[in-house]
């Protein structure tokens, strides 16, 4: 069902960011340090730490990078969390 209910659980609340492609979505929240990214239906939550993401990247069936405030970061430099 597509409508205005947002895919992310809603105690994380806005993501400063978000967006997807090629089967992939994405959406960040700064104050809860956590990176949501769903791919292909499968939804994995990940620590974002310090790492302000503002942007992603992605390259053909590679992992997506996300931009920071320091530069490029793979998401599977990223510790996954339940």
């Amino acid at each position: 069902m597509k409508g205005s209910e947002p895919w992310w659980p809603q105690e994380l609340g806005q993501p400063s960011t978000s967006g997807g492609q090629n089967g992939m979505r994405y959406a960040f929240f700064p104050d809860k340090q956590r990176l949501l990214v769903e791919t292909d239906g499968k939804l994995a939550t990940y620590d974002s730490g310090d790492h302000r993401i503002s942007g992603v990247s992605q390259s053909n069936g590679r992992a997506p990078s996300f931009t920071t405030q320091d530069g490029d970061v793979n998401v599977n430099d990223l510790k996954v969390v339940d």
